[in-house]
């Protein structure tokens, strides 16, 4: 059976249907949030991160990738030869009893996008091979928390606005035309007359942003996803936030605007909740969860902008640190 839609679903409570003890999963890249999800199955798990023999990780990815690594029943490991296959193989007792091949990495990106990747079950006369494979990786790896990394990307001055040579880039939390927070959108969308609730907030990104960064943000699709009812919905990309202080955060690069003939998308907001990131921001300035953001509570924190950059496809690291 073919797999397109809700794969997170699938990976995550295949364990309740079939009869297993140990989850392995390899993929070429990895995404911190899923993860951390790992640490509530009633089963072992291990992660192999297949791309670090040739591409190693970033520094940011990595710390966050050894904390995950302490949680329980929590294990990552670093394939030592490049490895891009995507696989999640159950286990009993050493033997496989159900497994899942396919495109998509272990990521909220990879996962979470209608139609983007697939996953397809195996037959049960490719278990045996497929054990050797994964005995094969397994006996080139090691755990996470053995490495070193040096770090590669340099935090800037707060003062920075555009950055190009290390790719981090400043977006404000205030409307730079105004330079005030705007009172129904931004970080107060939630006192929009629109669909909102209390707390719901967004990042705009800018037209500048675009086109000073043209590798941060991805393009929106050309076509859009067609639903089996209802109007067609330009894919909104799920992407993972690491915060400066450890914060793990599923978000979505939504809407759309024109930008050098494509399109982009327009705000960074939180998923599957919209208010987590209010409540997130109002939290680190010291406000209630509700709270009208002002320039003044921006001013009092000591910063008035986050850093944005990408780690790997699909993964951020946001730095609102004073």
């Amino acid at each position: 059976m073919l797999f397109t839609t809700n794969l997170d679903a699938k990976i995550f409570s295949a364990h309740q249907y079939i009869n297993c003890d140990e989850l392995f999963i390899i993929s070429g890249y990895v995404g911190p949030n899923p993860i951390q999800r790992l640490s509530n199955l009633p089963i072992r798990t291990t992660v192999i991160y297949g791309m670090f023999g040739s591409e190693s990780i970033s520094n940011r990815l990595h710390n966050t990738l050894v904390s995950l690594h302490n949680a329980p029943q929590n294990n990552i490991l670093y394939s030592n030869i490049p490895v891009h296959s995507k696989c999640y193989i159950w286990r009993y007792n050493g033997n496989i009893t159900y497994a899942l091949i396919g495109s998509a990495n272990f990521s909220t990106n990879g996962l979470n996008i209608p139609f983007r990747e697939t996953l397809a079950e195996t037959t049960s006369d490719t278990f045996l091979e497929l054990n050797i494979y994964l005995n094969h990786i397994l006996g080139n790896s090691v755990a996470c928390n053995t490495v070193s990394i040096v770090p590669s990307i340099q935090t800037p001055t707060v003062t920075t606005r555009v950055n190009s040579s290390t790719n981090i880039c400043s977006m404000v939390l205030f409307d730079p035309n105004t330079g005030e927070v705007p009172l129904s959108s931004g970080l107060n969308w939630g006192n929009s007359s629109a669909h909102t609730n209390p707390g719901d907030s967004y990042i705009p990104i800018r037209t500048a942003h675009i086109r000073n960064f043209p590798n941060l943000f991805p393009p929106k699709q050309t076509y859009p996803t067609n639903r089996s009812v209802g109007r067609p919905h330009r894919q909104n990309d799920s992407i993972e936030l690491i915060w400066d202080d450890g914060t793990l955060m599923e978000a979505l690069l939504e809407g759309s605007h024109p930008v050098n003939g494509g399109e982009y998308p327009k705000q960074l907001s939180s998923f599957p909740s919209k208010n987590t990131l209010g409540v997130y921001i109002r939290t680190r300035l010291g406000l209630t969860s509700t709270a009208i953001v002002t320039r003044a509570d921006l001013d009092r924190y000591g910063r008035s902008d986050i850093e944005i950059s990408l780690l790997q496809n699909g993964t951020y690291y946001v730095d609102f640190l004073v």
